[in-house]
């Protein structure tokens, strides 16, 4: 049975979880707004206050970071401002990007929400998939993703795997020497929940973590089912690798099962196969 650590809690909905090399671990809360970062020794420091809807965080080569909420904005840590990267497509505003993937030429994947998804029952709208290249060029990628959620490279970077929440599946698409996708295609279904976010570890696994089912799974490249881990909450929204081997696995959630007065909570535990690392974004 997997130990768990708890790194922090008191949070509402959390997400975009990345480490940098320092192993200060940058979140976001979703609901209640807010980027932060923690680090080793425990303290929290808020990078960008009040953000709402940031599901995904992107660490920059130059510092500073990429993340996404109503749309994609690069945050400088040096001046401690923000400009926009990818707010409108075709004359209109974008409605909400959730999580996102840079690749190895800097450029930053992102999927666009058309609906809230937080909303129970809301009339689900299909949003695309982004890619974002640090000279401003956008390229739509893909339409007709019901709800967009967590993704990754595999190592070869000839997939890219993106989780599409409410239809309970991880799916893959065929990434193509111009960096566009093709035969975007079923991976895997959940064993139960739903999924959000994701990360790939160094043998090509994809780690996946389960709403309303409070668990995090693993699946091998073929699309087996390697391993399900429980952990102390119900709604686990996302994860990543972190730690010198980058064996240690962060886990945030929206809740807190052992005590309920936690809410959004910062886990951690170890793994065997250590994480795929990260390519970093490039914008200035």
């Amino acid at each position: 049975m997997a130990q768990f650590e708890t790194l922090a809690s008191g949070f509402g909905l959390l997400e975009g979880p990345r480490c940098d090399e320092r192993n200060r671990l940058y979140f976001s809360d979703v609901p209640n707004g807010g980027v932060y970062r923690r680090s080793p020794d425990g303290s929290i420091e808020t990078l960008i206050p009040k953000r709402r809807g940031v599901g995904g965080i992107a660490l920059n080569e130059a510092g500073g970071i990429v993340c996404t909420g109503r749309g994609l904005i690069y945050w400088n840590e040096a001046t401690r401002t923000s400009r926009d990267l990818f707010v409108e497509w075709e004359g209109r505003k974008l409605n909400g990007l959730n999580d996102l993937q840079p690749d190895d030429h800097g450029s930053i994947f992102v999927g666009s929400l058309e609906h809230n998804a937080l909303e129970p029952g809301a009339k689900r709208i299909p949003g695309s998939l982004y890619r974002v290249d640090p000279d401003g060029k956008v390229t739509k990628l893909y339409e007709g993703i019901e709800t967009t959620n967590g993704m990754g490279f595999s190592p070869d970077r000839k997939h890219l795997y993106h989780a599409d929440s409410t239809t309970k599946a991880v799916w893959v698409y065929d990434v193509q020497p111009d960096r566009t996708v093709k035969d975007r295609r079923v991976f895997a279904k959940m064993p139960a929940g739903w999924p959000d976010g994701l990360a790939i570890d160094a043998e090509g696994g994809v780690v996946v973590a389960i709403v309303n089912y409070g668990e995090v799974v693993r699946f091998k490249p073929d699309a087996t089912l390697d391993w399900r881990m429980k952990v102390p909450a119900e709604m686990v929204t996302s994860v990543t690798f972190g730690g010198a081997d980058l064996r240690d696995l962060y886990i945030v959630t929206a809740d807190n099962a052992e005590d309920a007065s936690r809410k959004g909570t910062i886990f951690r535990t170890r793994v065997e196969i250590p994480g795929l690392p990260v390519p970093k974004a490039r914008f200035n």
